[in-house]
């Protein structure tokens, strides 16, 4: 390894290891524990080998500098990382709203990748979207993303906008944005339950001998699954404007913190 590496150029290239593996950990797919954490640290180590010949290595000798910008590095890594996820989450927030108005809100289940609760709907949507991101290879676009990060955000840079307001403004804005497109996934289903809820209302006043509590739940239960089923299409174009405003949110946070 070390006739590969210039040994004066070998602080740059932790560098380069530490952004990427702090990205790997906050960014969806390759984050989860169901990943073998050898494979993460291998993975981040071969990328960070690639990308070591292909971007400008300045050297950097090993001061109290050096442990700053290791500092910074991390935090870089995991905050385009943790944008990234943040959109994401939108799917699991619209599950939670539709398993609320079903009744499943009772029945989270350990999510295998993350090691939380979840709503039943908001895994089932989320798996579905992680395998039509791996269909379209939109994970390589989340690689590309920490590659380019270099050109927003060199390496012997100390002038990154963690405390910029505008990075705050950015944050929040992309929050706010999330709770939309879960809120756009979800109405469907919450809207239709909503009249069934209204409906099973009027049965009880008019018909009072019919147990509603009993009929409602499988009723509510059976529209949901109707809708999803019909409203799934809707639900892929949804699914693909959450990856364009991932990596628009990815780009904008490093614009952000490059100072461009």
């Amino acid at each position: 390894m070390l006739e590969f590496i210039d040994l004066n150029k070998l602080p740059a290239f932790l560098l380069i290891f530490v952004r990427v593996t702090a990205f790997f950990v906050t960014i969806p797919i390759f984050s989860y524990k169901n990943v073998p954490t050898q494979h993460k640290v291998g993975f981040s180590f071969f990328l960070a080998w690639i990308m070591y010949y292909t971007i400008d290595i300045p050297e950097i000798t090993i001061d109290g500098t050096f442990y700053i910008l290791l500092l910074k590095e991390t935090l870089v890594g995991l905050a385009i990382g943790f944008i990234a996820y943040l959109v994401l989450a939108a799917i699991q927030i619209a599950g939670g709203f539709i398993d609320f108005q079903m009744g499943f809100a009772i029945a989270n289940v350990i999510d295998p990748r993350t090691g939380v609760q979840s709503p039943l709907i908001g895994q089932y949507l989320y798996t579905v979207t992680l395998l039509f991101l791996l269909a379209v290879n939109a994970h390589h676009m989340l690689i590309d993303g920490v590659f380019y990060s270099y050109e927003l955000i060199p390496i012997e840079s100390l002038d990154v906008g963690f405390s910029n307001q505008s990075m705050v403004s950015f944050v929040i804005e992309t929050f706010n944005q999330m709770f939309v497109i879960a809120f756009q996934m979800a109405v469907p289903i919450v809207g239709c339950l909503f009249l069934v809820d209204v409906a099973l209302g009027i049965v009880a006043r008019t018909v009072p001998q019919l147990n509603v509590f009993v009929v409602g739940l499988p009723l509510k239960i059976f529209v949901s699954f109707v809708v999803i089923l019909i409203s799934f299409g809707m639900f892929t174009i949804l699914i693909r404007d959450i990856f364009e405003m991932m990596l628009m949110s990815m780009r904008g946070l490093m614009r952000i913190m490059g100072g461009a």
